[in-house]
């Protein structure tokens, strides 16, 4: 195992965010949304949370802040930023943990088939824009070829025993170590579209049903195998506190056994929160989404302790039908496309939060914040919304234009509005 080596003064300067993030952790403030995060997954909480994911672009915001220069420092500082800058720039509800969180490096190949992206290119760099290079076109003849294995999956312990160790000696005695795991992350119909295009999807769904059905079930059996593989290697681990539960959440919850249980016993998927979505599926019908894509989605969520379910797809076409059948569901994305009005009509007094995901163009793509409008976007969801209980997680925006400023204003409208009227 080959050892990490980093400057004396990185090291220091390693340490010092260490302590900040350490300080923000403890804070009154930090303290007092965990315990509101308790309450609202939970469903006893009196408002709703908040979190601005600043991800999409970090591009903006970490990179000039970075001092280090050696690969393993530099990419240990753009942690710790991401680990406490949410709370110190924007001032939402992301919380900041008094450890330093580390997960097992797993993976799951699909059909053991390698997923090939080619990137377009803006001004001579690599830009958002991509296209997936299909590896299956025909169906028929993909299985014919043998194309189509088993998937592949497992995990990495030497190369997780080494990011351990780097960080441990480096900022360990301010903020402890802790192997983590976000929630399961299972979202079949993207891996597929990964290695098949979305048009050779539909047009294999049309031209050999059967077959199709034959390979999602697939899809939830190498799955479920994975799941078995990370049980008997005791990789399962609790999802009650800071992990990330997709998409854009966290896992604070009381419902699912915690770390003093893992004590007693080793964890199975039950015992966890898991994520899935279908947004490559919107081109097709409810009858086909519920005939082709919810048998495979079934069988895998079921193995789950609580759901959350969808990103950006809207979610009431197959509601009735399909999604609110998940027995464990607790959370549901209601995103920009989502009839809010009909949602909160089905959500309204469940156990199931709604989950809303409010337009990125507000921040995104105008560089002055239209404050005006961006209330009315607001007053809309908390109209609709009323009497669930209700979570904001703003997503998918790629630029601030550079403007730290308008992104906390963002929350503060939102806060602002909430008190104004939100009748939960």
């Amino acid at each position: 195992m080959m050892k990490k080596t980093i400057e004396t003064w990185e090291r220091d300067r390693l340490r010092e965010l260490a302590k900040r993030q350490l300080s923000y952790a403890r804070s009154e403030v930090n303290q007092e949304r965990i315990r509101q995060w308790y309450r609202h997954n939970d469903l006893q909480g009196d408002r709703p949370m908040i979190q601005l994911e600043m991800a999409t672009f970090e591009q903006e915001i970490i990179p000039d802040r970075l001092k280090c220069t050696s690969p393993a420092a530099r990419a240990l500082e753009a942690q710790l930023y991401r680990n406490f800058l949410n709370l110190e720039l924007f001032d939402d509800d992301r919380v900041v943990p008094d450890f330093y969180p580390m997960g097992y490096d797993t993976w799951f190949k699909l059909f053991d088939i390698d997923v090939h992206v080619e990137n377009a290119e803006m001004d001579g760099h690599q830009s958002l824009g991509h296209h997936f290079i299909p590896a299956i076109e025909d169906l028929e003849e993909a299985y014919e070829s043998g194309l189509i294995k088993p998937s592949s999956f497992g995990v990495d312990l030497e190369r997780t025993e080494q990011r351990r160790q780097f960080v441990e000696e480096t900022i360990g005695d301010i903020l402890p170590v802790q192997m983590k795991m976000d929630c399961l992350y299972s979202v079949p119909t993207q891996m597929l579209v990964h290695i098949m295009s979305m048009e050779q999807m539909m047009f294999n769904m049309y031209d050999y049903p059967e077959l199709f059905k034959k390979m999602m079930n697939q899809i939830a059996d190498d799955t479920l195998a994975y799941y078995r593989m990370l049980e008997e290697k005791g990789l399962i681990l609790p999802t009650t506190a800071f992990e990330n539960v997709g998409q854009g959440t966290f896992a604070f919850t009381r419902e699912l056994p915690g770390a003093e249980t893992l004590k007693e016993r080793p964890f199975t998927t039950s015992d966890v929160w898991g994520f899935m979505d279908s947004q490559e599926t919107v081109g097709i019908s409810p009858d086909m989404y519920e005939e082709f894509i919810y048998p495979c989605y079934k069988k895998i969520s079921s193995q789950y302790g609580l759901l959350s379910y969808g990103c950006c797809e809207p979610v009431h076409p197959i509601w009735d039908r399909c999604v609110s059948k998940f027995e464990n569901l607790r959370k549901v994305s209601i995103s920009p496309w989502c009839d809010e009005e009909f949602m909160g009509e089905e959500l309204r007094g469940s156990r199931v939060i709604y989950h809303r995901k409010p337009s990125p163009n507000f921040l995104g793509v105008d560089p002055v914040l239209n404050e005006e409008a961006l209330r009315e976007h607001f007053r809309a969801t908390l109209k609709a919304a009323r009497g669930c209980k209700l979570e904001f997680t703003q997503r998918d925006v790629y630029t601030l234009h550079n403007n730290i400023e308008k992104g906390r204003r963002y929350i503060q409208i939102l806060r602002e509005e909430i008190e104004n009227c939100w009748q939960g």
